[in-house]
């Protein structure tokens, strides 16, 4: 592992491809993770999400070489890997095993599928968004990769175009069929500010904090894997509920038809619909609340969020359970809810910003002493997407 001695990542990642190549890197490029505020399975339903990009990102230091191969050091892995560009023929959704570097592989092969021109790199490759932790650290591996290939060949970023085919990475590479979110704010986001996505159009509006109010994440140190876990499951789920309604996706069903045609679906079918109409009427609300700078409305409705999340989507953890109580008794709290897929990761929680510091020492006590386990807390300020730096 590397030590950063008071360095910022990007320092580090610069300083270490110094050291390996004898010279400045050409460039620099940083993409972020996310913490999702409200808006949870929804984006695979064609709904409306409110994530902020977060002030932790993935890191690339590279310069370019005369071939068609990729050489890659992660100083979080501590191993050189490398591809060959032309090699990159098979992205038929079987999951690999072969780690980090598949990411950086499945963005590639989506990029040269969609007509891209690439050529290849060396670097160093850095992150510190928590791993598993649910604040998409694989979208910010993802897009950073993206951003690099882009660099190199001079091209605009386009920051849409560009998240539809890490997306595609993902799906089709990796094995998760995961929205458009994370990917999207990875390359989108605006600092100071989260952004409500339409996951249908991919209309992206800035949408400022209140005032006053912080973002903690609250790490659980409990941890999912994504390919392994129920998460295709509950995205068959929606896509059987939607066929029920003959509809393309939930995001077209209203709580009123649901409740009007509630009897024709299934127990778990019924509360897997309930969660994402109910959840994308939410965000909805959150962004308006956000608009008006209302903090208490939004702490509410992300608690709400919360209960749906654990009581008819049925993804929360009993460590996420006891983080987002222990968080909404204490004081300066507005509200608090799992945010990610779910089975472990993260909590979030917004918080009156005189109180936050308190509000993370007492929170990360009382879940210790609850749990047993560690907790890593982080106030968050909202950052800027990909780019590539000065």
């Amino acid at each position: 592992m590397y030590h950063s001695f008071g360095m910022s990542l990007q320092q580090v990642v610069t300083q270490s491809f110094v050291d390996r190549y004898g010279q400045s890197p050409v460039c620099v490029v940083r993409a972020p993770g996310r913490v999702n505020l409200i808006g949870e399975h929804t984006d695979y339903n064609d709904g409306f999400v409110l994530p902020m990009a977060i002030d932790r990102s993935a890191w690339i230091a590279l310069r370019p070489r005369a071939d068609s191969k990729v050489v890659a050091t992660s100083l979080d892995f501590e191993e050189t890997r490398e591809f060959e560009l032309g090699s990159l023929q098979d992205g038929l959704g079987q999951p690999k095993a072969e780690g980090w570097i598949e990411y950086l592989k499945g963005t590639a092969w989506a990029l040269q599928d969609a007509g891209l021109r690439l050529s290849g790199w060396e670097g160093i490759v850095a992150g510190d968004v928590p791993i598993g932790a649910g604040l998409s650290s694989s979208a910010a591996l993802e897009i950073a990769t993206a951003r690099a290939f882009v660099a190199l060949s001079g091209a605009e970023w386009q920051a849409g175009p560009m998240a539809l085919l890490a997306q595609k990475a993902e799906n089709r590479w990796v094995g998760v069929n995961c929205g458009i979110m994370d990917q999207l704010i990875s390359a989108a986001a605006v600092e100071g500010c989260a952004l409500l996505i339409d996951c249908r159009s991919l209309a992206t509006t800035p949408t400022p904090l209140p005032p006053a109010a912080a973002v903690v994440v609250l790490d659980t140190a409990t941890r999912r894997g994504l390919v392994d876990s129920a998460y295709n499951e509950r995205r068959a789920q929606c896509q059987a509920a939607a066929k029920h309604f003959g509809v393309k996706a939930l995001r077209d069903v209203s709580s009123a038809q649901l409740a009007g045609h509630a009897s024709e679906l299934d127990p778990t079918t019924l509360k897997r619909a309930r969660h994402v109409v109910s959840e994308n009427e939410r965000t909805l609300a959150a962004a308006a609340a956000m608009r008006r700078g209302d903090a208490k409305a939004l702490g509410h409705l992300m608690d709400q969020s919360h209960e749906s999340l654990r009581l008819d989507f049925e993804v929360t953890n009993e460590a996420l359970n006891v983080m987002v109580a222990r968080a909404r008794s204490t004081n300066g709290c507005l509200g608090a809810r799992m945010t990610g897929a779910g089975f472990g990761g993260c909590a979030v929680a917004l918080v009156a910003e005189n109180a936050a510091e308190a509000f993370v020492r007492q929170v990360s006590a009382g879940y210790a002493e609850a749990t047993n386990l560690p907790v890593q807390a982080y106030v968050c300020r909202p950052a800027a997407g990909a780019w590539v730096a000065p």
